[in-house]
């Protein structure tokens, strides 16, 4: 009887024959089709596998393999900031139930630490700041969750998607929904006693060094909580390869943030990782305080 090594092996090997035979096959013989699912770099690298075929599904690892290889680190941040403000809608529809099938069961124990962690301490927290809210879901329901806390505001790069939550949160009046880059909106508006949080992918489209000083301008704020729920590529080693690297399709950033976050004068209370939706690929939580 095979072993589990090898058994995983064959899949792959009869994978990689499906995607980079069947698949390119495929492809040539549906150009339309090809295009059309090949239209968004980051949307064919996240498309939701449940809303296609399994032709498609075939097309889209074949294209997803002939994406042209990025190495220049500003144009990837720009590229992927353009996506953000204008397609972004498209992907939180392709993955809106990503708050069910990852969030609830995979992320939510890092609020529970984070509540244990407070203490005493909870009602000094008047805000919570999510950035990078997408379609909302995960502020709307940290608002249940701290309900000590008054107002909880949702920063998003995409006006098409705030516009979206105002109108789909109108119920709840402690939301507030602001298209803004982050960073601006930290400096113009932002202030001590307050939770950050970052849910599953939003940091990961910061340069270092951006990412560096955006840390510290929350630091100097004064009194702060900051939960980063983030990923990381599979084969990054903080201690051998203490600074960012590029991983994923996309590509984005797998950044150190412990070592960012004390560089910029937090201190650690929570790290964990965890394999990332079951792939290669880890998901990433700190926990981290300026006090």
């Amino acid at each position: 009887m095979p072993n589990k090594n090898m058994t995983n092996k064959l899949k792959y090997i009869l994978y990689q024959f499906l995607t980079g035979t069947v698949g390119n096959f495929l492809v040539f013989l549906q150009p339309k089709k090809a295009r059309r699912l090949a239209e968004n770099r980051i949307t064919l690298v996240h498309k939701n596998k449940k809303n296609l075929s399994v032709s498609e599904r075939l097309m889209r690892a074949a294209l997803v393999k002939k994406l042209d290889k990025i190495d220049d680190y500003n144009q990837i941040a720009e590229l992927n900031r353009g996506f953000w403000i204008n397609n972004a809608t498209e992907l939180f529809v392709e993955t809106e139930d990503g708050f069910e099938t990852d969030f609830l069961p995979n992320c939510t124990f890092i609020f529970d630490l984070l509540k244990d962690e407070l203490g005493d301490q909870r009602a000094a927290f008047s805000t919570l700041v999510e950035i990078g809210t997408g379609n909302g879901d995960v502020l709307n329901y940290l608002s249940s969750e701290f309900p000590e806390v008054n107002r909880f505001v949702g920063i998003d790069l995409s006006p098409k998607q705030i516009e979206l939550n105002k109108s789909k949160f109108n119920d709840n009046k402690k939301l507030e929904f602001v298209a803004a880059d982050a960073f601006d909106w930290v400096t113009e508006h932002g202030h001590s006693n307050t939770i950050f949080v970052t849910s599953r992918g939003v940091l990961e489209y910061f340069l270092e060094e951006r990412l560096q000083d955006f840390f510290k301008e929350i630091y100097r704020l004064g009194k702060s909580v900051f939960i980063a729920i983030e990923p990381n590529g599979g084969g990054h080693n903080f201690e051998t390869s203490p600074h960012s690297q590029l991983y994923g399709n996309e590509p984005s950033f797998s950044h150190n943030y412990p070592r960012l976050f004390k560089n910029a004068g937090f201190t650690i209370w929570h790290f964990s990782q965890k394999p990332w939706l079951g792939g290669y690929d880890k998901q990433t939580f700190v926990g981290a305080k300026s006090f």
